[in-house]
């Protein structure tokens, strides 16, 4: 069993940066972030499996980092340059059954998700 918590959203102006994270409980080797905007599809950030390199979308690429802190069992995704587009709620993901991808939007775990606005 894994359980997700985030934390670090809210709302900035474009341009501005977020730190998100998320706590997590239970073993994985599999963990990621998505986000998923009103009347859009869920999105695919970024990836983490086991300790290779990360894997990133195309909307994250250059301006997120994900990175992980085992000491304090915490997942981050550091979001600079942020758009009015990158307006969306965003959750911290584990365990992809096999498949750990961005494409992957059936991963097992999923935290209650921390709400992200960007705007002027």
């Amino acid at each position: 069993q894994v359980t997700l918590v985030e934390s670090g959203g809210g709302s900035v102006q474009p341009g501005g940066s977020l730190r998100l994270s998320c706590v997590i409980s239970g073993l994985t080797h599999c963990v990621g972030w998505f986000r998923q905007a009103p009347g859009k599809e869920r999105e695919g950030l970024a990836t983490f499996d086991n300790g290779e390199n990360p894997v990133y979308g195309d909307s994250a690429k250059g301006r997120f980092t994900i990175s992980q802190d085992h000491a304090k069992n915490t997942l981050y995704l550091q979001m600079n340059s942020l758009k009015p587009e990158d307006t969306a709620m965003y959750y911290c993901v584990a365990d992809g059954g096999g498949y750990c991808s961005i494409w992957n939007t059936a991963f097992g775990y999923w935290g209650p998700g921390t709400q992200v606005t960007v705007s002027s």
